[in-house]
């Protein structure tokens, strides 16, 4: 992106020194000037680009067309082309200069020849490149029966590209500015090659630190305090609790104020008895829901015996099942698989979570990893010791449930399937990222001839994994006795399957069939696959239920399969599922 071999200045550096004050600036590896320019060799046209970095930003958009795993609007696809188009840029530019310090000569104009070659080739190219990836996505969306992509969204595709490349190359100009006017000022105390070693020193630092400590902790600064502000507010759905059985209802050791906003849609809503009693045509009490925010108290295992506590004082280990519930950076738990829960044990439920973060799922991937571990341990080794000091005829059922990097804080607790059997009665996980240690262990040991996107480990005897729980949890014909883990993993989910072992590192899921809802045509190319899945992630509109990251529907299999309600069917499956669709998220 930082267009560090800005010709005229890099070749001047290497014929005189940088303090001079001379201009002796030659002719530039760039686009040819219009006719109609007056010749100005003191001033540098605006939007002249270099030969090199022209054609590796070429090579790089054309790649950032290449097929992923959800789709993209056409305003998306523009900033992630021309974001790495100027990646592409900066990188050509600067491999340029490198070339040139080893052969120890000064940059070369550029034949027109060359510009006309490349503007050809670059016009090919790039069309060829678009219509491709416009045929990919409608592939995408086809897949994951996401809307088809609508005239307007293809129109501003490249418009938004050239935007966002102008923009990012100027920047680096700016950069590179900053780095000459640092090099003349250091020559006047040190020799020439000394002050531009510094000044691209300075320059470098001045880049990093902007980008890291303005840019990202900018940014996660703001998004916490955003966040933070809106931790102080109620949504339109959630109402106070006139029950004593909700934390922060009447008699509750947690207060409403303190709950968040995530805790407080999570005791506030739900299903009710009435609602849960017309389902299973049996009465149904209410379900016990605690919760501690981060306001309630000042530390992680201090939120998780509160937590536990209010529980305990609503006759939590008292009912039928429990559930211990990972939460997501801002606490929340998809109410889906909460109701789904409730639903299917006839209301006989309670369940407990904390909160430990203010930030969103994609900010808590990058600084909240080690919180989620210690609310997970915190959380779940509570809830066991209250739950291990009962008799053993007077202690519910004990669940885990976890989403996204929820999923990664009710995994902490646990050493490995067998620990997860022996102190759980079932554990339903999904979307879980791939840096999650057992997910991880189970697909990396899975049995031979198992897919990585759909695993069988050790022979399905706890952990099994699912791309769609409705239509089967291999392996089919193995018993499934005891309690039962079941991961959720949908193959075109992003979060499931990016991991730095990309960047070098062709992955089974790669290599193998592609999965229901991926693209065949999707292939493994060393750094760029890694960049993809990683906008992936970021994408910023849902997908439909069923894929990518959006697991709303495949919860009510998914319970019933670790729970294993009495009298299930596929159409209480099918009626259960038109109740979730309508509650709030």
């Amino acid at each position: 992106m930082v267009d560090v071999t800005s010709n005229e200045a890099t070749a001047a550096q290497d014929r005189e020194p940088v303090g001079d004050g001379r201009s002796n600036e030659p002719a530039e590896q760039s686009a040819p000037a219009s006719s109609g320019a007056v010749a100005d060799r003191g001033r540098r046209p605006r939007f002249r680009y270099t030969l090199p970095g022209s054609w590796t930003a070429l090579v790089f958009v054309c790649l950032a067309f290449t097929p992923s795993l959800v789709p993209r609007p056409g305003a998306f696809q523009g900033v992630v082309g021309g974001l790495t188009g100027a990646i592409g840029y900066g990188l050509g530019v600067a491999g340029a200069w490198v070339w040139r310090q080893f052969a120890d000569r000064p940059a070369r104009a550029a034949r027109r020849w060359s510009w006309s070659a490349f503007g050809i080739v670059a016009g090919v190219a790039l069309v060829t490149s678009y219509l491709l990836g416009q045929r990919w996505q409608d592939q995408i969306r086809a897949l994951v029966n996401a809307e088809p992509q609508d005239l307007g969204s293809r129109l501003i595709l490249p418009v938004v590209a050239v935007l966002v490349f102008v923009g990012l190359v100027a920047a680096g100009r700016g950069i590179a500015k900053v780095y000459r006017w640092a090099a003349r000022r250091l020559s006047r105390w040190m020799g020439d090659r000394a002050a531009r070693v510094v000044g691209w020193l300075l320059a470098a630092g001045l880049t990093v630190g902007l980008v890291s400590g303005v840019l990202v902790d900018g940014v996660l600064a703001i998004t916490d305090r955003m966040f933070a502000v809106r931790d102080t507010t109620t949504s339109d759905t959630a109402v106070q609790p006139t029950t004593g059985l909700r934390s922060g209802g009447p008699g509750s050791l947690i207060g409403w104020d303190t709950l968040g906003y995530q805790g407080r849609n999570f005791t506030g809503s739900g299903p009710t008895p009435g609602q849960i009693q017309a389902f299973i045509g049996a009465p149904a009490p209410v379900p016990i829901r605690a919760y501690a925010g981060l306001a309630s108290a000042q530390d992680v295992r201090d939120r998780a015996r509160l937590a536990v506590a209010d529980l305990q004082r609503a006759g939590g280990f008292d009912r039928g099942h429990l559930l211990v519930t990972g939460t997501t950076g801002t606490g929340w738990v998809d109410p889906a698989a909460i109701g789904a829960f409730e639903y299917e044990t006839g209301g006989d439920s309670a369940a407990v979570a904390i909160q430990y973060s203010y930030l969103p799922s994609w900010a808590s991937f990058l600084v909240d990893q080690d919180k989620a571990r210690q609310a997970g341990r915190a959380l779940f080794d509570e809830v066991y010791r209250v739950w291990s000091s009962l008799p053993p005829d007077h202690r519910p059922k004990l669940y885990g449930f976890g989403l996204s990097l929820g999923s990664f804080m009710m995994e902490s607790p646990f050493g490995g399937d067998a620990d997860m059997a022996n102190r759980t009665d079932g554990i339903l996980l999904a979307g879980s990222p791939a840096f999650n240690p057992l997910n991880r262990e189970f697909t990396d040991q899975r049995d031979a001839l198992s897919p990585e996107v759909q695993p069988v480990y050790r022979g399905g005897e706890t952990v099994r994994f699912s791309n769609d729980p409705a239509a089967s949890i291999p392996p089919d014909d193995a018993s499934w006795d005891g309690a039962r883990v079941l991961y959720l993993q949908h193959a075109s989910d992003p979060i499931v399957w990016l991991s730095p072992d990309l960047i070098l590192h062709r992955p089974d899921w790669l290599v193998e069939p592609a999965g229901p809802d991926v693209t065949d045509e999707m292939i493994w190319i060393p750094f760029v696959t890694f960049w993809q899945v990683t906008l992936d992630m970021l994408e910023p509109v849902d997908t439909p239920p069923g894929h990518g990251h959006t697991y709303t529907l495949e919860f009510v299999e998914g319970w019933a399969s670790v729970l294993e309600p009495p009298n299930w069917s596929p159409a209480k499956s099918e009626e259960l599922r038109a109740l979730l669709t309508e509650l709030p998220h």
